[in-house]
């Protein structure tokens, strides 16, 4: 797998909840490509809990939400926003697990509308959350213009994501 790097890191006012790695509030995700998904590996925080050891729906699909985002830009080289996300909660995400896997991959796109698929899975391999999202995606000029947008790359060596 190869490290996805971070096009907006450094630039200011940069603070996204997701992605953003000076958001002490935020899940800090980090982004890797695997073939034609983009893949995480996060680790989960009691913090991030609804019910005891488990975590939040929320969070649940604010990763599902941003992982699909950065499939997008990696995979089409753009930007956009969530028009509709259909989630489906399997089974319980715990806390506890040392860390979630979660993959997004391009399905559709029609125009300027790009459908990704989603999930994440526990350390066991276990789907225990999918989601499927619809995003509104800008024109590259808009991308770059008024989102900071000038391209998403990955880094040339493979490297070993979990930590």
């Amino acid at each position: 797998m190869k490290k996805i790097i971070n096009p907006w890191k450094g630039i200011k006012g940069y603070f996204c909840f997701g992605c953003a790695p000076e958001n002490e509030a935020g899940v800090k995700m980090e982004f890797y490509e695997d073939g034609d998904e983009v893949v995480s590996f996060w680790h989960p925080e009691p913090k991030y809990q609804g019910w005891k050891d488990t975590l939040h729906g929320g969070i649940q699909a604010v990763l599902l939400d941003e992982i699909c985002a950065w499939a997008i830009a990696l995979k089409l080289q753009t930007t956009g926003v969530t028009s509709k996300m259909e989630t489906r909660y399997l089974k319980p995400v715990m806390t506890t697990d040392e860390y979630l896997v979660l993959r997004a991959s391009v399905k559709e796109q029609r125009r300027n509308l790009v459908t990704v698929t989603a999930s994440i899975s526990n350390r066991a391999g276990e789907v225990c959350t999918q989601a499927v999202c619809t995003y509104f995606t800008f024109s590259k000029e808009k991308a770059r213009e008024e989102m900071y947008f000038n391209g998403c790359f990955t880094e040339d060596e493979d490297t070993d994501p979990v930590k």
